[in-house]
């Protein structure tokens, strides 16, 4: 069969991820669209602080497949199943990672490319992209049919578009809550594109000259930044007072907190009972689990708000 192409995209290679060779594919200064959220600020797993030091060689947390990652890789084939079934007219064609023709440092691997379902399988030419997620709780997801999906996964998808160049609209296949099956589209945005590349190309820039972005306050920069020394040296170091101030401060103010969410918790879990959810006007407040008929934990709803 004749080797995949699009229009501006070059198929490197089809890897699994956490291989050596997935790691590879990603390594040095590129920007893949799974990094493109995390170079533009908007990653919930990755910063620009620990994106660039694993960009620069430098001690970074290893790459850790969550349960959410793990699940999501396994019902990727039976959220495409279903797409399939309620799209005869498209042929899903699996892929692998791509770089952009002209841009050797921009790179994508989209889960799956879609063509126009008629005549042979070989004749068959991509038109667009095709993502599958899966989502807990459905925060963030609109409507079934709009474009409303969580900005880290629009910001992914234009990546992969302007990358292959494909730019029709792509389709994202949803399974939220083990159950709801939900359809989204995402429009290539040609400015929204070219801010992306602005971005990356600076921040790959910033890699190659040495220039750290600034600390900030995710928990990947405070792991990146644990990694950084090595040993221990029995010596005092000496640093500012306005710094010391905001430590002392976060502390004293992570304990009040800490305090009034006991408090908060424990009222919640009193007017549920033995029920499942707490929820106010409509809005889910909070979700009970139990183990052994007893209270497990109490997990807050993803999408807080004080209106419905």
């Amino acid at each position: 069969m004749t080797e995949i192409q699009t229009p501006t995209g070059v198929l490197l290679g089809r890897y699994t991820p956490g291989t050596p060779e997935w790691d590879a594919a990603r390594a040095g200064l590129c920007i893949t669209a799974t990094e493109i959220a995390a170079v533009l600020g908007l990653s919930p797993w990755q910063s620009r602080f620990s994106l660039w030091h694993k960009k620069a060689g430098l001690p970074s947390p290893p790459f850790v497949t969550s349960p959410e990652m793990k699940w999501g890789s396994r019902l990727e084939d039976d959220v495409f199943e279903e797409f399939d079934e309620q799209h005869p007219e498209y042929l899903v064609m699996e892929t692998g990672t791509w770089r952009h023709r002209d841009r050797e440092w921009q790179r994508a691997t989209p889960d799956r490319l879609l063509a126009i379902r008629e005549g042979g399988a070989s004749d068959m030419v991509p038109i667009r992209i095709g993502e599958a997620k899966t989502s807990p709780w459905g925060d963030h997801w609109g409507p079934a049919g709009s474009d409303e999906i969580p900005v880290y996964y629009r910001a992914q998808v234009i990546w992969q578009q302007d990358t292959l160049g494909l730019l029709d609209p792509a389709h994202i296949a949803v399974l939220i809550s083990g159950h709801d099956y939900r359809e989204y589209t995402v429009e290539y945005d040609a400015a929204d594109a070219e801010l992306m590349r602005k971005a990356a190309r600076e921040f790959l820039d910033d890699v190659a000259a040495g220039v750290r972005p600034p600390i900030d306050d995710s928990t990947a920069t405070y792991q990146t930044v644990r990694m950084q020394p090595e040993g221990r040296e029995d010596v005092d170091v000496e640093i500012p007072g306005p710094l010391r101030d905001r430590y002392f401060a976060a502390l004293d103010g992570a304990e009040a907190a800490s305090a009034e969410l006991t408090g908060a918790r424990s009222e919640v879990l009193d007017h549920i009972g033995n029920g499942k959810r707490a929820v106010c006007l409509g809005q889910t407040v909070a979700t009970r689990t139990v183990r052994g008929g007893k209270t497990h934990s109490l997990q807050p709803a993803k999408n807080r708000s004080n209106t419905a």
